[in-house]
């Protein structure tokens, strides 16, 4: 893949306006699936009144499957699924954690699915059938199993680097929990049972939405690390759905006033053109929406764009029009630890991108820690 430049790491960056403020807006999904087990969680019920307090159509289904989802037109699916929100059990294979390296020590789920449409989306080709919202009722049991892994784990708690998080639960693999926090409230009772966790934990989430607004007051204890998944300016047309990057920022400021330890996820890092300014304006705004925050408590992870054979056929299918680069002549071929295959940006390329990127991160936030780059 050429690596287009049209600025170097030093071109000068004009400030963007302070945004104006005006509230996020929040996902409305067209059609609400309840099942019957759902309902025999409290925390169903109350998921159920809050969709019912805002007017949504609720379906309430006579067995706990998830039929007629399926339509010979893949983007006709696709469309729907990504319109619907289905209220259901976690199944026992969900209270058996598995590790998140590089992220965290281990990985749970609020939910499975996403209302955002990213033409890279990571969930493709990970999630079984039409990408429908599943949010799990049975959150007083997730939240239970997690203690039996506290002290455990292969990242934060056995790396000297990282230690001071203590262990570590990523609750965003296979959703954004902000994206439907307004829908369901998991995402606010999972910070206050860690804020309320006397232990060396933290609960840590990656977003790309932006209404913090009923986390800000939560008592979390520092125990909750909010992460903003941000991408240069150029990408952003890629990321369909999500909040403006700049709603993103301001958001990271709001929270980090708040109290929280914050996060730049940079990701998916793309050689898109004049990518040195690009990822540089990117870090300088996020500089200034930080600066003068008390007690800052800042990561940064570094990201770079890769596909697997599998994933490419699933988002072809949901965006035929796409121009996202995912030519394999263009990428180097690599196996994962499984033996399944991906491909990646040519050695040189990343070298290139990781070090315009640490450099300009150490040059304007130099409060960052880099955790890693992948």
């Amino acid at each position: 893949m050429e690596s287009l430049d049209a600025g170097g790491p030093d071109a000068p960056v004009d400030a963007p306006p302070e945004p104006a403020a005006r509230p996020a807006r929040l996902w409305r999904p067209r059609r609400v699936l309840v099942t019957p087990a759902a309902l025999a969680h409290a925390h169903g019920r109350a998921m159920l009144a809050r969709l019912e307090g805002l007017g949504l159509p609720v379906e309430h289904l006579s067995s706990n499957r998830l039929t007629g989802l399926r339509h010979p037109d893949p983007r006709r699916a696709y469309a729907e699924a990504k319109a619907t929100l289905a209220l259901v059990v976690a199944p026992p294979t969900k209270l058996r954690l598995q590790p998140i390296p590089p992220s965290a020590d281990w990985r749970f789920d609020l939910a499975e699915g996403c209302p955002a449409h990213c033409q890279y989306c990571y969930l493709a080709g990970s999630l079984q059938g039409p990408p429908v919202t599943r949010a799990y009722a049975n959150l007083g049991a997730i939240l239970a199993n997690l203690a039996a892994y506290a002290g455990q784990g292969a990242v934060t708690s056995a790396q000297a680097a990282r230690m001071s998080e203590g262990t570590t639960f990523e609750a965003s693999c296979y959703t954004d929990p902000l994206g439907i926090e307004h829908l369901t409230g998991s995402l606010s009772a999972a910070i206050r049972h860690f804020g309320a966790w006397e232990a060396p934990v933290q609960l840590r989430f990656t977003t790309k939405f932006s209404a913090v607004e009923p986390l800000l007051d939560l008592p979390h204890n520092r125990r909750t690390r909010i992460r903003f998944s941000v991408n240069a300016a150029p990408a952003a047309r890629y990321e369909g759905g999500t909040a403006p990057l700049r709603e993103r920022l301001a958001a990271m400021g709001r929270a980090a006033r708040a109290g929280y330890p914050v996060g730049l996820t940079i990701a998916p890092i793309l050689p898109v053109a004049g990518w040195r300014q690009a990822y540089g304006s990117l870090v300088a705004d996020a500089a200034r929406t930080l600066d003068g925050v008390p007690d800052l408590d800042l990561t940064a992870e570094l990201i770079t764009h890769r596909f697997t054979p599998g994933s490419k056929t699933v988002l072809e299918g949901w965006y035929p029009g796409s121009d996202l680069p995912m030519r394999e002549e263009e990428r180097s071929r690599k196996l994962t630890k499984f033996g399944s295959v991906k491909y990646v940006f040519p050695r040189d390329l990343m070298a290139e991108m990781r070090e315009a990127l640490t450099d300009r991160l150490a040059r304007d936030l130099p409060a960052a820690r880099v955790l890693y780059w992948t």
